[in-house]
């Protein structure tokens, strides 16, 4: 039996764990520009982000683990990831990491035979510029609330799981986080066209 895209997560861990390689590809693609980017974003440093995200995905390939209780499949992905780069910064005795330029080119998918304009991309890369500038004054664990539910996709309820913080102040985090990027993120010349 072929794994599809429809499949749940579960299922398509089960059939991996069964001998499917092609359920492990589907669970992949499903979920890797999430994860890389969470970390990436987590961490600020696109190498050991690559690191950890190819630690989380052999771990779970070596694994016969599976998610506990009522947690989805994503939060213990998650999970894993935040767990790896945390014992990565408890050995290096660094506990946060700065977020620096972001390069998702070697997980973002190209479109064939289309190169971009050149004035699109300097737009793009201002943009960027301004958002990774936004998200590092963001408090370490507004950030992180930020990212799960952003590039992770995940709810209030499983990042609270994760990150074993009551719902209420991951909602709180979140609230914050938002408000600051908005402030952070609002157009200079339209703040100047509003102001007398």
């Amino acid at each position: 039996m072929n794994a599809t895209p429809t499949d749940d997560d579960a299922a398509l861990l089960r059939r991996y764990r069964s001998g499917d390689a092609e359920a492990f590809g589907v669970l992949y693609a499903r979920h890797r520009l999430g994860l890389f980017r969470f970390l990436r974003g987590l961490c600020g440093d696109a190498a050991l982000a690559e690191e950890i995200f190819q630690e989380t995905w052999l771990n779970l390939i070596r694994s016969g683990s599976e998610p506990l209780g009522q947690a989805s499949f994503r939060t213990w992905l998650y999970q894993i990831a935040r767990n790896r780069l945390i014992d990565h910064w408890r050995k290096q005795g660094r506990l946060q990491a700065r977020l620096e330029a972001f390069d998702e080119s070697l997980h973002a998918d190209a479109l064939p035979g289309r190169s971009p304009e050149p004035d699109h991309e300097l737009v793009l890369s201002r943009d960027r510029q301004r958002l990774h500038a936004a998200l590092d004054e963001l408090p370490g664990e507004q950030r992180e609330v930020f990212l799960l539910r952003a590039h992770g996709d995940l709810e209030l309820v499983e990042i609270a799981e994760l990150t074993r913080t009551p719902a209420e102040t991951v909602k709180s985090r979140l609230r914050y986080a938002l408000q600051k990027l908005r402030r952070l993120l609002a157009d200079p010349a339209e703040a100047e066209e509003v102001s007398p």
